[in-house]
């Protein structure tokens, strides 16, 4: 796509060639730089984009999400604090993969001294834009008054975006929830603030921080701030939408339903990776089990890339591979034709999952919710030298006493899914209230009984364990 570009005294024009038949004009205002719009004409607009997701937003995955055609991401939660004073951690996370066509870097900063220091460095490896987070809801973060605790304040968040774009060579995002609490929802001020501060865009998670991920996100509010943000001329400020995608109807019917320019997936790309690849062919594809472990086995091969081929590599990519499949396990197909108007009603990554009551082996192995589980994956995957060998290797494992022994045990681990989100080490012991009486034999012989019951009745109804 040719751009020509012509400043006029209280405009700027951006002509742009789509064929030779057709120009479309677009007038910005002079506060739009020209760094901004290379950006919003092509990386931001009709795509999926990958959200930063800590750990699950590792670099061999997004290399993975490249290969099924995701074209634009954002890199995991980084700590600009943390990472100028050096935390090798904190520079890992903002390698690229060769495959990552459009690439962001996200901060957690609420100083624009200190976010232009960590912008210059993320400038200065390449990175295609920077992301400013808005929406994390952890308490450890905004206590620090990082993440969602910006968005308290939009005069005070406009003068932070408005230093941080001032004072970038490159495009700044702003991604943001829809306030704080519940009864405090402010997303339609603060997206008023980030836009006359001069943000490229704005992702906005239909969920306030107090919800997490419960509840269905709000994509009416979501709609609103786009027309809002027509109406006051700043349609070309790209608005994306985030919240509840596991499917590529879904994805276009919330572009259709709202007019946002892209949607952002997180737990639907860790679910199934190869929904950018249904986003862009616009149809589902349900690859059968064969299929998902040639996938899930080239995950593995780029962990040994990124992290080394040896034990010490192995031990690094141990800290994600079997995590993954906390997410992975979950996958079930959706067809269009079967689920859609389901999807209207409610939210499929929503729903729970009932499996099948007649399933193959290997399908109930890939689908085994506990950790165990993914461990045993994990290493099958990583040891085997083929995709054929890493099938016939897995269905022994699904048909195995092994197997059947986690199965009725539930696996050693009931720990609950980690949030996504980023934490630096705690340092010291954490205060906290004084720990209660220790529980008596027979107490703990209660709970574990009422817990198996619990497990029992899931698994009786149809339902998988850990929940």
């Amino acid at each position: 796509m040719a751009l020509i570009l012509i400043r006029a005294a209280t405009t700027l024009l951006i002509i742009s060639a789509c064929s030779f038949d057709t120009l479309i004009v677009d007038a910005l205002p002079t506060t739009t730089s020209l760094k901004n719009d290379h950006i919003h004409m092509s990386s931001l607009v009709d795509k999926m984009i990958l959200a930063p997701l800590t750990r699950g937003g590792n670099l061999p995955f997004r290399r993975l999400c490249a290969d099924f055609g995701m074209e634009t991401s954002v890199s995991e939660m980084i700590y600009a604090r943390s990472l100028l004073k050096g935390s090798p951690v904190e520079n890992a996370r903002m390698r690229r993969s060769n495959q990552e066509r459009t690439f962001g870097i996200q901060f957690a900063t609420n100083q624009v001294s200190e976010g232009l220091d960590a912008i210059h460095q993320a400038t200065a490896l390449g990175a295609d834009f920077c992301d400013l987070n808005c929406g994390c809801p952890i308490y450890d973060v905004t206590r620090r008054g990082l993440g969602s605790s910006l968005l308290r304040s939009p005069n005070k968040l406009h003068k932070l975006v408005k230093g941080l774009v001032d004072g970038s060579d490159i495009p700044i995002t702003v991604k943001i929830r829809l306030g704080c609490e519940a009864d405090s929802i402010n997303c339609l001020d603060n997206v008023k603030a980030i836009r006359e501060a001069g943000a490229t865009a704005i992702t906005i998670h239909g969920r306030t921080a107090q919800q997490g991920y419960s509840k269905d996100a709000d994509w009416e509010l979501i709609r609103q701030a786009v027309v809002e943000s027509e109406k006051e001329g700043y349609g070309h400020v790209s608005i994306i939408g985030n919240g509840d995608i596991l499917t590529h109807y879904e994805a276009r019917r919330r572009m259709e339903e709202t007019g946002v320019h892209s949607v952002m997936v997180g737990r639907g790309a860790l679910t199934k990776p190869w929904i950018f690849k249904e986003f862009n062919d616009n149809e589902t594809w349900s690859p059968d089990a064969k299929e998902r472990v040639q996938i899930y086995r080239t995950l593995a091969n780029y962990m040994k890339d990124h992290f080394g081929d040896d034990e010490m590599g192995r031990k690094k990519s141990w800290s994600f591979l079997p995590w993954h499949f906390e997410f992975l396990s979950r996958y079930t197909p959706y067809p269009e034709e079967e689920f859609a108007s389901q999807s209207i009603e409610k939210p499929l990554i929503q729903k729970r999952v009932v499996l099948p009551d007649h399933m193959d082996p290997l399908d109930v192995l890939l689908s085994n919710r506990c950790r165990d589980t993914h461990d045993a994956i994990a290493s099958i995957l990583w040891e085997s030298d083929s995709d054929m060998s890493a099938f016939h290797k897995l269905n022994e494992f699904a048909e195995s006493h092994e197997f059947e022994e986690i199965i009725r045990t539930g696996g050693a681990s009931s720990e609950e899914d980690k949030v996504l989100a980023n934490l630096p080490l705690r340092k010291g012991k954490r205060r906290g209230r004084r720990p209660g009486p220790k529980r008596t034999e027979e107490e703990i012989a209660q709970i574990r009984a009422k817990r198996a019951m619990k497990k029992e009745t899931i698994l009786a109804d149809g339902g998988v364990w850990p929940p």
